[in-house]
């Protein structure tokens, strides 16, 4: 929350907002346009839409993701990295640009589907107030997502956060904390030198269609398979080798896409 608010948390040594597959314009993270800090007088009559629902995901086809949900994300898409030095490990949501094939027409996320936290966390998101050493809780104030009144304000009569506005910071907690850990985790990764670029994977589309889809990055399981025992066994005490196993168990979820994907162009050519 905001500083006059008392709703701030101090910030890590290091800072990750998650990254982004498809970098935004002016350096902003995924999905926000216009995020600011809240503040009790000047969105006193500010409230989250009714009707929000996921369609500002429509058009990406990669999300990040954080190492404690890397499980839940492996049942349901391939987890690849990002190919900039961040290696940020991101959930693969499509294969043709610009588009979520977990999304529907109306903004539904596809059924009994894990939703990715960076998702879930908009249009809330920790920032970096300038000169002062604490991350302060923001919202994406865009006419998509905020309306003037309804009954889902940010605040309440008397000034005070809102359970929305509660709820959102204890999640942007979590989020920031286990951000840092994936962090750490990536750098690892690189500074071993474990990730490759795989030549791409081949999707088989009714029609004699064919996708490459590219542009990321994986783990090499041979360079695993070497790994020098001291850096293994430290690394399973810190606990990586569930998440690692996870990232390569993802690969069979491309299949899940392809799918997806046929049944779009399906409706498409219908």
């Amino acid at each position: 929350m905001a500083k006059p608010d008392g709703k701030s948390e101090k910030k890590s040594a290091e800072k990750q907002d998650g990254g982004s597959a498809q970098p935004p314009a002016a350096n902003l993270p995924l999905f926000y346009g216009h995020p600011e800090p809240l503040d009790a007088k000047k969105h006193s009559e500010l409230s989250l839409k009714r009707n929000f629902g996921f369609e500002f995901s429509n058009t990406a086809n990669a999300v990040p993701v954080n190492l404690i949900e890397m499980a839940q994300v492996a049942e349901a898409y391939p987890i690849a990295f990002s190919p900039d030095g961040n290696a940020t490990p991101v959930a693969i949501l499509g294969l043709r640009d610009n588009e979520n094939l977990f999304v529907d027409s109306r903004g539904q996320w596809h059924k009994n589907t894990y939703i990715p936290a960076y998702i879930r966390r908009y249009p809330f998101i920790f920032s970096e107030m300038p000169s002062k050493d604490q991350l302060t809780l923001c919202v994406d104030l865009s006419d998509e997502v905020v309306e003037k009144g309804s009954d889902r304000p940010f605040f309440e009569e008397d000034g005070s956060p809102s359970q929305l506005s509660k709820d959102a910071l204890e999640f942007c907690k979590s989020y920031h904390a286990a951000a840092q850990q994936t962090l750490a985790f990536s750098k690892a990764l690189v500074e071993k030198d474990l990730l490759v670029d795989p030549r791409g994977v081949r999707i088989e589309l009714p029609g004699n269609r064919v996708i490459n889809f590219s542009g990321f990055r994986i783990i090499d399981q041979k360079k695993l398979d070497a790994l020098d025992e001291k850096t293994f066994l430290e690394w399973r005490k810190n606990g990586w080798l569930p998440y690692i196993y996870a990232h390569l168990f993802s690969g069979s979820k491309w299949h899940l896409l392809s799918q997806l994907l046929s049944e779009r162009l399906e409706k498409e050519a219908a």
